[in-house]
């Protein structure tokens, strides 16, 4: 009995110290200004419950904290947990052990002044992935222990604080993708001599490079997308793994002499300014990545050289102006090589073998190879990722892909696949084969037969229509044949224009890719139908489009340039004969044209899925509307009605309005970077950006200016109401450059984020007249993802929408100076390059 009360009394004496332990525990979680309750306020400032304790151990058993051995937090991860707003006082920055702290991925917006009270604690901090905006506070200085500093993708501003050079211990640095200004602060090469890796792309930093020698940890320099410029010599140092200065303006192209390079494994130089010789000689043996894109470089034994390091992967040479050939022992030297783009240059001769190859990417798109493709590398093309051999002179037997495949991977290319029976359908009977051949025989003599009856009812049935038809042309100003004699005047709804040609048989029509057809300006009258209004699809600013079947059955859009040009007859044919040798995926070809009198006529080739300003404005998908023929449209025609034929699914997405953006970016970016000399197109806008048969967007009219109109003439050199930039406004005498088509770029990717029209739409919360200050204003307050179009705000991530947006802010700045060349948009814009499986 004794013992049994004993036992009771141990038990309740248990429980009571247990209980008692329990409640200080709890107490200890309320009480002020300990871990567990300034951990709590933060959660709860934010609009967040804090996660509940479990155990004696309180804060240090929550989720992404961790503490030290007396229970003081030394970790505290609150990562991708949507916070929003300002960063509360009294909380994070009153964890005095701290060590390690991540907010990355949220919506923050400010910092609190008492964080930099962690000065004497904190190693690491992460606030990536926010849209903390303003200036990187001098405070930051204070972090004397810190090794890993991440402020990436938010919206700072000002300039990197020269305070960062006194953090001695610091080891990384990622600054990137917000809106820093000035140089790269001479303090932190010379005070951050541990650093490893300096990520501070995707900025607006300009100036020289400075000398990285002091930098003896550095292995990982990452500087692209800015506008820093002068020589490329400063980042070549010995023991960097991972060069990235691609998307700036550098042009100085050299190395120092004793430079080998033995360690770089990663190097992108791509849409730069540099000229120059890429001088391999022995360096760079074990680079596995280079990526010397949109420079202008002059080697012409690269591709040899390059064979010198065997262990490449991945090859980028695109619009370099590599010349030669490709040597035969390509592939055999480069066994590893997985990606290998030579598009966009003057490369000669045939295209090796090169299936021995396991490559993902291979293009070879807009050169001048000739010859058959390879069989064994035609048959290895399906296990690739993307293929193009496009706009050279091959042929190739590619039986095995869709036509639609073929179009898009060998355009301008002669598909030349024998007739050949299917052997499996060979049978071994030679009674057999004597029989099929004797139906055959019988088939083709009767098809021929019936073929010629029709030929002669037909040529009858011409003859007599022609006679019939004659005298009820109304167009023609002169009563006689339409074919033979002239002048000829024509009207349009707002113009009249006039071909003054005496013998229409007698004017040659020239179509680059068809040299052995005769056309004349009569084809062009039976083509359009005497350019008969039915057959007008738009009446644009260098004059009217109309659309026409050649006899061939070639379909084409020809532009009548009305606005006449001084120039001679032989050096407007010289100016539209090269205009006609760009080629570029995201470029309406130029495929002819016409001298007829005084008239110039392009012939281009036809868009079928009308332009950009139909899709955004005035066709909502799916639906007929009555065409309207105020802007240049070369929408399907019937009966007056356009027709839209594109689906909402394929259309109102953010994947397709960025691949739009991307697409007209990278054909003005090879206007001004990949032709020479320079191209200004002059008149970007939502209505030059059309679609092809495969919805590829393609930029028009480039380099009409010159053949159109005279040096007088302003409507022809400034550009449409809505995409001008302010130094029009400002001067009689302003000029187009490069500069201002950035500025209609950034008009046209503000449309495609918003939706809205350039003038006259509504902007909401603003009485703004224009398109561009209700955006840019927004966009400056961080009001960015309020204004993007309802139609994709659901179909993407929307950081990456917000950040296109930022991009047109940057276009459209109001100095020219001001605002990146396209090299760098395309930079910008790939950085953000939405994937299939990307959804907020």
């Amino acid at each position: 009995m004794v013992c049994c009360h004993g036992g009771r009394r141990s038990a309740a004496i248990l429980f009571f110290a247990l209980a008692v332990a329990a409640c200080a525990a709890a107490a200890a979680a309320q009480e002020p200004n300990t871990d567990a309750y300034f951990v709590s306020g933060f959660f709860s400032k934010l609009g967040r419950a804090a996660p509940s304790s479990s155990g004696a151990n309180g804060v240090c058993s929550w989720p992404g904290v961790s503490c030290d051995s007396e229970g003081r937090v030394v970790v505290f991860v609150a990562a991708g947990m949507d916070l929003a707003g300002v960063i509360p006082e009294d909380t994070v920055g009153k964890l005095a052990r701290l060590q390690v702290l991540d907010l990355s991925g949220n919506r923050l917006t400010a910092l609190p002044n008492d964080l930099w009270e962690l000065g004497s604690s904190l190693s690491a901090l992460n606030l990536s992935g926010n849209a903390i905006r303003g200036a990187l506070p001098n405070n930051v200085g204070n972090f004397a222990r810190l090794k890993v500093l991440d402020v990436s993708h938010n919206a700072f501003t000002g300039a990197l604080p020269q305070v960062l050079g006194s953090i001695a211990g610091l080891q990384v640095l990622n600054a990137s993708h917000n809106q820093f200004q000035g140089q790269v602060p001479n303090a932190i090469v010379f005070g951050c001599v541990n650093v490893v890796a300096m990520d501070l792309s995707g900025n607006a930093i300009d100036g020289g490079l400075p000398d990285l020698s002091p930098l003896r940890s550095l292995a990982h320099l990452n500087l692209s997308g800015n506008r820093l410029g002068g020589s490329i010599i400063g980042a070549f140092q010995e023991q960097l793994r991972v060069i990235d200065l691609s998307n700036n303006a550098f042009s100085g192209l050299n190395f120092s002499s004793g430079y080998a390079g033995s360690a770089l494994m990663y190097l992108d130089l791509s849409g730069n300014e540099l000229t120059g010789e890429f001088t391999i000689a022995g360096r760079f043996q074990n680079l596995r990545h280079v990526n010397l894109a949109h420079n202008q470089l002059s080697n012409a034994n690269l591709l040899v050289s390059m064979g010198e390091i065997s262990g490449l992967e991945y090859v980028n040479l695109s619009s370099t102006g590599l010349h030669g050939q490709i040597p035969a022992d390509f592939s055999s030297r480069l066994v590893g090589l997985k990606v290998l783009d030579l598009s966009r240059n003057n490369i000669s001769g045939l295209v090796p073998d090169m299936s021995s190859l396991r490559l993902h990417v291979l293009d070879l798109s807009v050169n001048n190879l000739t010859g058959e493709i390879p069989v064994a590398l035609v048959k290895k093309l399906a296990s690739m990722d993307r293929f193009n051999f496009s706009y050279n002179n091959l042929t190739v037997c590619a039986s095995e892909l869709s036509p639609e495949a073929f179009a898009a991977a060998f355009a301008r290319s002669r598909n030349d696949c024998p007739i050949a029976v299917n052997p499996d359908s060979i049978k071994k009977s030679r009674g057999k084969r004597k029989g099929i051949k004797l139906v055959l025989a019988v088939v083709l003599s009767l098809f021929f037969s019936v073929l010629g009856l029709l030929c002669l009812a037909v040529a009858c049935r011409r003859r007599r229509k022609r006679c019939d038809a004659l005298p009820v042309v109304k167009q023609v100003s002169i009563k006689e044949e339409p074919a033979v004699s002239g002048p000829f005047s024509f009207q349009t709804d707002s113009t009249t224009w006039v071909a003054d040609v005496k013998v229409a048989t007698s004017v040659p029509v020239i179509i680059f890719e068809k040299p052995l057809l005769s056309f004349t300006f009569a084809d062009l009258l039976a083509a359009t139908s005497n350019f008969d209004r039915g057959t007008l699809l738009a009446e644009g600013r260098f004059g009217p489009v109309y659309r026409g079947f050649l006899p061939v059955g070639i379909q084409v859009a020809v532009k009548v340039l009305v606005h006449g040009s001084v120039m001679e007859d032989q050096d407007a044919a010289r100016e539209l004969e090269r205009l006609g040798q760009i080629k570029h995926p995201n470029l309406v070809p130029l495929t002819g044209y016409c001298l007829a009198g005084d008239q110039r006529i392009a012939i281009y080739e036809y868009m079928e899925n009308g332009n950009l300003h139909n899709l955004l404005h005035d066709l909502p998908l799916g639906v007929q509307a009555t065409e309207d023929w105020s802007s240049d449209t070369w929408d399907d025609n019937i009966g007056g009605v356009a027709t839209e034929i594109i689906t909402p699914e394929g259309t109102a997405t953010w994947m397709f309005r960025h691949k739009i953006a991307l697409g007209a970016a990278r054909a003005l970016a090879f206007l001004h970077h990949g032709c020479i000399p320079q191209i200004v197109h002059r008149d970007v806008k939502a209505s030059s950006i059309y679609f092809d048969c495969t919805m590829e967007p393609r930029l028009s009219d480039f380099g009409l200016s010159m053949v159109a109109g005279t040096s007088t003439d302003n409507d022809l050199l400034h550009h449409s109401p809505g995409y001008a930039p302010p130094e029009f406004s400002n001067s009689e005498n302003a000029m187009a450059t490069a500069k201002s088509d950035v500025y209609s770029f950034g008009v046209v990717l503000f449309e495609l984020v918003t939706g809205k029209k350039p003038l006259g739409d509504e902007y909401p919360d603003q009485k703004e007249a224009s398109l561009v200050n209700w955006a840019r204003s927004m966009v400056k307050v961080n009001h960015g993802p309020s204004i993007i179009d309802p139609m994709i705000r659901d179909t993407g991530l929307e950081r990456q929408m917000e950040e296109a947006l930022r991009i047109a802010y940057l276009c459209t700045a109001e100095l020219p100076s001001k605002r990146p060349a396209m090299q760098q948009i395309v930079g910008l814009l790939k950085d953000i390059e939405p994937k299939v499986e990307e959804r907020d």
